[in-house]
């Protein structure tokens, strides 16, 4: 399950972030995860439960963007958009797609409150 593996990487990046910025407890993570990136939503929700367990980001909220897919369509010359990878151009029916975005997973956002700092309600 490579979400485990995404899930512990996106944790780094929280850590290598409260520790710059001088600790406290995470509140908040936003990711955005394309709609063509293969990632599992469920399973990375769960992988990052695991991981945070005991640290300072037990308990955060984690928001998910997912941009839509999107390819160049060889046959019909023009950027469509994607569900899934697979999928014909929804144009013209073919499958000579190059996928051009919707494949990216990045942390946009982390919410970092003072340490005995009630959530905010």
């Amino acid at each position: 399950m490579h979400e485990m593996s995404l899930a512990q990487g996106i944790l780094q990046i929280v850590e290598d972030t409260l520790a710059r910025e001088g600790g406290g407890r995470v509140s908040l993570i936003r990711l955005e995860i394309g709609r063509l990136a293969g990632v599992e939503l469920d399973a990375l929700r769960f992988g990052f439960e695991v991981v945070c367990r005991g640290g300072p980001a037990e308990g955060a909220t984690l928001e998910v963007d997912e941009p839509e897919g999107q390819a160049w369509c060889m046959l019909c010359s023009k950027t469509v958009s994607l569900a899934a990878v697979g999928e014909p151009c929804p144009d013209c029916g073919s499958h000579q797609l190059q996928v051009t975005g919707g494949t990216g997973l990045s942390v946009r956002e982390i919410g970092i409150m003072a340490d005995g700092a009630a959530p905010p309600a």
